[in-house]
């Protein structure tokens, strides 16, 4: 016969122990000497209070171990604990404390703080270059398979890798070099000697042979008053000692900067490759993708036709993908991910270049930085404002600075009345006509400003204005005998025009 719960009967104490029956039977009869509480109500639903737990008459509904722990009123973490005997803080307590942390990261970004500040920028810059290089492994792969294979075979080869910049060239290649040399010191095979050369820091393009000639033991032993290309010829051409076995890997970057009118520089530098005794692994990179196709017909008929790695531009997840693997190291968050997202976005479709993708987030940092610096001023011991991190109008901001034309900074630039003129321009030719005449622009220039209550020009002001846009390349001006029937077209974007005078209110109402 079960016995009904008086007013001083806790019927929390059966709800966890019948969960904890339910979950597995951890709980032991101890159950019974837990501490008692009062409930807000003293109508109190009948539970056995006389019975052993493993044996409750009366069914309840079973609740799940986080709404048990976390849903009832007043209950705190040491009764949570003493309640669980230990085992409930696992699967709740530890939820709650993952909750806190994340929680308390974003609470400690603080745009305010110049160290945090600076750190963050460290993070976002070009030359910042990180542990791994991701969305580019397949690329990798497949340059340090070409590099392994030239050293295990003690042969000389070539490799051409093109693609737009900011794609992740020169980092690769230089990820590609430390992984060939971890893999020949683990295989017990001899270190590569490197050269590594900037092509835009040579003064002749002809300075490539002399470097490569300084880094070569052999090169530096002879002395001769022979060119250097010619020295390296003869040095390639006769078997070298087994103590000068080493092969050399070069890494000519911005390659496309050797080009001369004949190409003899380029030709050269991959016919290396091609003598009897060579241990040179060459690998060019560049910048124009259809430069393989000008100078790949040339070393096919030389035999030194390369093996050409295309790096294709970044699309908006692997834009993503970067910025998110530079921020996570991060103890704090400093950008919002709609943010983040719209800046891959619009990166991708106009370039996919990776670096202008971290300049737009550097400038959107700024933008932040300034806004913030202005608070402090306005409200000197005014607290930080929640959740002041770089959002989507900071982002957009950043966006428009760094995408801008040069057009639109000029038509910016322009005094009122040409501004108005390029109005007139912009709204004259939306339809199917491509020019008018300075008589049919002036009419509509006219209108403009007597809509706007702005005094006009004259007849012959407003045509030397016309010929000044003219000079800027806005407009373009025919010629005739008599000036009123000069033709005159747009040469610039109406969305250039349009974006340069959305943000006042006058021309944004003209436009529309």
């Amino acid at each position: 016969m079960p016995a009904i719960a008086g007013p001083s009967s806790s019927p929390q104490k059966h709800v966890v122990g019948s969960r904890l029956e339910v979950t597995g039977g951890l709980r032991s009869a101890e159950v019974n000497t837990c501490r008692k509480r009062k409930l807000r109500s003293d109508s109190a639903a009948e539970v056995s209070s006389s019975t052993p737990v493993n044996s409750i008459s009366t069914p309840m509904k079973w609740k799940s171990p986080r709404r048990c722990a976390v849903s009832i009123p007043k209950t705190s973490d040491e009764e949570i604990k003493e309640d669980s005997n230990g085992n409930l803080a696992s699967p709740v307590i530890s939820v709650v404390k993952n909750l806190d942390v994340c929680l308390d990261v974003e609470s400690k970004w603080n745009p305010r703080d110049e160290e945090q500040m600076k750190a963050v920028k460290e993070a976002l810059h070009v030359s910042k270059a990180p542990s791994t290089v991701v969305c580019r492994e397949d690329e990798q792969r497949r340059v340090f398979e070409f590099v392994k294979g030239c050293m295990e075979q003690n042969k000389a080869g070539s490799l051409y890798i093109c693609g737009c910049p900011g794609t992740g060239k020169s980092l690769s290649m230089e990820k590609v070099r430390q992984q060939a040399e971890d893999w020949a010191k683990q295989t017990g095979v001899p270190c590569l000697e490197t050269v590594s050369v900037n092509c835009t820091s040579l003064t002749k393009s002809t300075d490539i042979f002399s470097k490569i000639l300084g880094k070569n033991e052999s090169g530096r032993e002879a002395n001769g008053s022979s060119p250097p290309l010619q020295q390296l010829q003869s040095l390639f051409s006769q078997k070298q000692q087994q103590s000068s076995s080493k092969m050399m890997l070069i890494i000519a970057d911005e390659m496309d900067y050797l080009i001369t009118r004949d190409r003899g520089v380029l030709h050269e530098l991959f016919m290396l490759t091609t003598l009897p005794f060579s241990r040179c692994i060459l690998i060019g990179v560049a910048n124009a993708i259809d430069l393989a196709d000008r100078f790949l017909p040339k070393l096919k008929s030389l035999n030194c036709k390369p093996l050409v790695v295309t790096f294709r531009a970044y699309s908006k997840e692997q834009i993503l993908r970067i910025l998110q693997e530079r921020l996570v190291a991060l103890p704090y968050v400093a950008f919002q991910s709609n943010a983040l997202e719209i800046c891959a976005r619009k990166v991708s479709a106009a370039s996919g270049d990776m670096r202008k993708a971290l300049c737009v987030c550097r400038n959107a940092l700024e933008i932040l930085e300034i806004e913030a610096r202005g608070s402090i001023d306005q409200e000197p011991q005014g607290p930080v404002p929640e959740c002041q991190m770089v959002k989507m109008d900071h982002m957009l901001a950043a966006l428009s600075k760094t995408f801008k034309s040069p057009v639109v900074d000029t038509i910016q630039s322009l005094p009122q009345h040409q501004q108005i003129i390029v109005c007139s321009a912009a709204k004259a030719f939306r339809g199917s006509k491509k020019d008018r005449t300075i008589a049919e622009l002036n009419k509509l220039y006219l209108e403009i400003c007597k809509s706007s209550t702005i005094t006009p020009a004259g007849i012959t002001e407003f045509t030397n204005m016309c010929t000044v846009l003219n000079d800027q390349g806005i407009l373009k001006l025919s010629q005739a005998r008599d000036d009123k029937l000069r033709r005159v077209s747009l040469r610039v974007d109406e969305a250039d025009i349009t974006f340069a005078l959305k943000e006042i209110r006058f021309f944004r109402n003209c436009l529309l």
